[in-house]
């Protein structure tokens, strides 16, 4: 049911582990690591403030990357702990919510340049809403039971991994063509730049997929609840 096997996750993080290790000797811990990333994701946002397309796109993507080591080093130096994985968890959504209000106000910025400024910030504001829905749905249906270690993780078409590819190609994209100028007669109306046509339609495909995802989720769900309840 989903496109990122709980197997293919296994290999990335083995391929990471001696590069955590590497942060771990020079005396980084998993929670620094953590704060780390999310200085990225700032880093990130502030570029997308300012419409630096193409410089927040790779840090999208390298703040994702990043992520990664945290829970490598806990595990290869055996510092995993549930502070740790509310720390990592609390703060990849926040490090996500920082970007997408980035996109907002370099969006608002770019309302004096011939593109439909709301309709790109709705599109954005629903992205944000539609991914965090998938992680509630995750954690929610941990907590009651219904999934078991990274089990949801690996349900639905958009899990955070897909969402960052998806939001990097775009705000990348998005940075290569922004500054294509468009030549038009006077009096008619110019075309919609390729920079807002690049990156409100990856939001907009993050949006679509993740309302896919949080309903698949909750189809998971409702199916391991009827089967549980077959059971007793």
């Amino acid at each position: 049911m989903g496109v990122v096997s709980g197997s293919f996750r296994g290999r990335v993080r083995a391929g990471v582990e001696p590069i955590a290790r590497l942060f771990g000797k020079v005396g980084l811990t998993p929670n620094a690591l953590t704060l780390i990333g999310f200085g990225i994701a700032l880093l990130a946002a502030a570029c997308a403030g300012i419409q630096g397309w193409i410089l927040a796109g790779p840090l999208v993507a390298f703040g994702a990357i990043f992520d990664l080591f945290d829970g490598a080093l806990a595990r290869a130096t055996n510092q995993t702990s549930r502070l740790g994985a509310f720390m990592d968890s609390v703060f990849d959504r926040a490090g996500e919510a920082v970007v997408y209000i980035g996109i907002v106000v370099g969006l608002i910025k770019a309302g004096d340049v011939d593109v439909d400024m709301m309709f790109g910030v709705f599109v954005t504001v629903s992205a944000m809403a539609a991914a965090f829905m998938v992680s509630y749905t995750r954690a929610k249906s941990e907590s009651l039971g219904f999934s078991s270690g990274k089990g949801m993780a690996s349900i639905g078409l958009a899990p955070r991994e897909v969402r960052v590819v998806i939001l990097a190609i775009g705000l990348t994209a998005a940075g290569m063509t922004s500054s294509t100028i468009a030549l038009h007669p006077a009096g008619v109306t110019p075309p919609t730049p390729l920079w807002w046509t690049f990156l409100v339609g990856a939001l907009a495909l993050i949006a679509i997929l993740a309302t896919i995802t949080t309903i698949q989720r909750i189809l998971f769900v409702y199916r391991e609840s009827m089967n549980q309840e077959v059971e007793h």
